[in-house]
């Protein structure tokens, strides 16, 4: 950080003390209750992760918020977006209403920004606010909704692939038989909140290196979807095989947790590649740019 921003920063970081005293105060128990409560359920174990994330890139994008030059302040707005998170947070957390209670300290935070800092912290701050969003549960008429047909794709392309590679395996809705084991493809394995947790992934990927192209980006966000899915067969397939040559208490103790882990990795091997693959393709099309402009 330059000398005038580091300078800047320490002068102002008593006026933020207040701020992240009042947020503790009023989200101390909200993250104790997900703690305890939600996050320990495998379908919304990404919570904490994600909260941990948006905090680091909170900081990694400080300096450049309080550094910059001075911004507008648009207080009117950032009162009004205050008192709209304050209201969301009463009626979330005195009815125990997680997507408004949480909603709110995404729109607290935001408000808070634009009272101390203006729009121009917004513009800096945009991306951990909306990576924030990832870690608000869904209603679960939709999580239902978009599950179910999602399982059904996972567990009819891990059959074909599986029965394609000479495992004695069959289907029956999202049940699989692999010889004398029966195995339910769980939500965790490949519900909407599994896709929507490995989108968050490859987004905060596609943040943290920054490409400068505009073809490698917004193909990348669009094929992180079907690599997602993706993942997902993988993560069904280890488990599915996990079981079949070791047995079902395996498949169910610890081997299951590390599917868990083979989702994730296989996720980002996947993306990384296929960002690798965007990478080849953009150069060939700016040689072949060249090419054309020097003919």
């Amino acid at each position: 950080m330059p000398a005038h921003q580091l300078a800047y920063s320490k002068s102002n970081l008593s006026d933020w003390w207040p701020v992240l005293l009042g947020l503790l105060v009023l989200y101390i128990p909200t993250f104790y209750h997900l703690a305890t409560g939600l996050w320990t359920a495998q379908e919304q174990a990404h919570g904490p992760i994600i909260l941990l994330l948006s905090c680091w890139l909170i900081y990694r994008r400080w300096p450049e918020m309080i550094g910059g030059n001075e911004k507008i302040i648009i207080i009117n707005w950032g009162w009004l977006v205050f008192f709209v998170g304050l209201i969301f947070y009463v009626i979330g957390y005195s009815q125990q209403i997680l997507i408004l209670e949480i909603s709110s300290f995404v729109l607290i935070l935001a408000s808070i920004l634009l009272i101390k800092r203006g729009m121009n912290a917004l513009k800096v701050m945009w991306f951990p606010l909306f990576f924030l969003l990832f870690m608000i549960p869904l209603p679960g008429s939709i999580v239902s909704f978009f599950t179910m047909p999602m399982k059904m794709a996972v567990s009819y392309a891990a059959e074909n692939i599986l029965f394609w590679a000479d495992y004695p395996i069959s289907r029956n809705g999202v049940i699989l038989q692999i010889g004398q084991y029966q195995l339910l493809v769980a939500d965790a394995c490949a519900g909407l909140q599994t896709l929507l947790t490995l989108e968050a992934l490859g987004l905060f990927y596609l943040n943290l290196v920054h490409h400068t192209s505009l073809f490698r980006n917004v193909s990348l966000a669009i094929l992180i979807v079907p690599i997602s899915f993706t993942a997902n067969v993988i993560r069904v397939m280890t488990l599915t095989l996990i079981t079949y040559h070791f047995g079902d208490a395996a498949g169910q103790g610890f081997l299951h947790d590390f599917a868990g882990m083979v989702l994730f990795i296989s996720a980002l091997i996947l993306i990384i590649g296929v960002d690798g693959f965007l990478q080849y393709i953009a150069k060939l099309r700016s040689i072949n740019g060249l090419h054309s402009m020097n003919s």
